[in-house]
């Protein structure tokens, strides 16, 4: 738990120093508008990855090790402005653990995330984009029943926005409701929201994120996930990357969500680039 301690004071202390450093965004309204028309219906939400690894706090074998995987879209409403200069738009995220290492490959939890979600850009005096504020309202579950059913329901409110030079943040605050059957304890572990931080260290070649959660008791309950990002190509038109990710803590998963691990895999994405309006 050392080690995590130490994540977290590093963390809080990078969000200092950013905040104090921050540039001021150079995207205009006007321009901001222009690039709404221009982006498909029909995107990329999350990354979109196949990542496979091992633990690092446990014995490695057929068991332990996996595979992850994840898909995630959206897709907008509309590209025209709604009242109050907002946009609509539905999202979709699928994750999936799979033991391929075991025999016949059976999938160990499979989580399902739909959401609606209302955006509006933050533009300040001088018509200068400095954030984009999202509130949602999301369903998250395992698909299963019996004592083996997890979901939770919530609203989702996020400001994302650039915190210092190649550096952006994104901060949720989660509002949960009907979510104490078959996982009362469920926030002890993943908190009341989460905080990303990405910093890009050579554009369209290699990045780093840090997502951040704490559970909602004074103990050491939460994660970290660290990942970073590299392109070996010389074009990368379609955002494909080479993806190292190191999971420290507990509800990476719905089913098992009280269980700590700590594992480090290694992948294929294709990256989101829902952050580029900050770059």
């Amino acid at each position: 738990m050392k080690l995590k301690k130490s994540v977290f004071l590093a963390f809080a202390s990078f969000i200092v120093i950013g905040v104090s450093r921050v540039e001021a965004q150079t995207i205009t309204r006007e321009q901001f508008k222009d690039s709404i028309q221009k982006l498909p219906y029909f995107s990329i939400h999350k990354d979109n990855y196949f990542v496979t690894g091992i633990p690092t706090n446990t014995a490695i074998n057929s068991s332990s090790a996996d595979a992850k995987y994840q898909i995630s879209f959206k897709q907008m409403i509309t590209r025209d402005q709604l009242p109050w200069d907002t946009y609509l738009f539905l999202t979709y995220t699928q994750k999936a653990f799979w033991n391929i290492y075991e025999d016949s490959f059976p999938f160990k939890d499979i989580n399902f995330n739909p959401s609606i979600t209302w955006g509006k850009p933050i533009f300040d005096k001088k018509d200068r984009l400095r954030g984009l504020g999202t509130v949602s309202l999301e369903h998250e579950s395992n698909g299963r029943d019996s004592i083996y059913s997890r979901s939770w329901n919530r609203i989702t409110f996020s400001y994302i926005t650039k915190i210092a030079k190649n550096t952006r943040g994104s901060f949720e605050l989660w509002a949960p409701f009907a979510y104490k059957d078959g996982n009362r304890d469920l926030l002890d572990y993943t908190g009341l929201g989460e905080i990303n931080l990405e910093h890009e260290w050579k554009p369209n070649k290699l990045y780093l994120t840090l997502r951040m959660r704490k559970g909602l008791n004074f103990d050491a309950k939460g994660s970290i996930r660290t990942r970073i990002y590299f392109n070996p190509f010389k074009q990368n038109r379609s955002n494909q990357y080479l993806m190292l990710e190191y999971y420290v803590g507990q509800a990476e998963g719905l089913l098992n969500y009280k269980e700590s691990k700590s594992m480090i895999r290694v992948g294929y994405v294709i990256k989101t680039n829902e952050f580029s309006f900050f770059r």
